[in-house]
């Protein structure tokens, strides 16, 4: 299994937004950034990813899982453009922020701090423990 973090800005749409679509999940729609599309078509079946609240809120508030494999993004007819389908699993207990990782020392290298506009990137194992530890979730 690897790990993901997938933002998305909450007034388009929300950890409770993909809350409230059950165990069907949502496409991960709208992504037109190639490293971020590249990454997505490297993603397996039961990958986890942090849902992260960017804009206001930034801030990791939930896990998802990989339900489907990379397919045409439906929101275009441009083929370059694919997505995955994700179903929401645990929220946080409490919120972590980009201002709390960016001071945890072990989270210096994460894609979060070094590339922070990427949509779609990747987690490693130890930084995805200890991002579930600071918010109150097991690995």
């Amino acid at each position: 299994m690897r790990y993901w973090l997938m933002k998305s800005e909450p007034d388009a749409f929300s950890w409770d937004d993909l809350v409230a679509k059950g165990d069907t999940g949502e496409e991960w729609d709208g992504v037109r950034n190639y490293q971020a599309r590249n990454n997505m078509r490297e993603m397996a079946l039961g990958d986890r990813a942090f849902f992260y609240h960017s804009q206001k809120d930034k801030a990791v508030v939930g896990i998802c899982e990989v339900i489907a494999l990379s397919h045409p993004d439906s929101t275009t007819d441009d083929p370059r453009w694919d997505c995955v389908d994700v179903r929401a699993l645990t929220p946080f207990a409490k919120p972590v922020t980009l201002a709390q990782v960016k001071a945890e020392p072990e989270l210096a290298e994460m894609a979060l701090v070094k590339t922070s506009r990427l949509s779609v990137q990747p987690v490693s194992a130890e930084e995805w423990a200890l991002v579930c530890k600071m918010g109150g979730v097991a690995p």
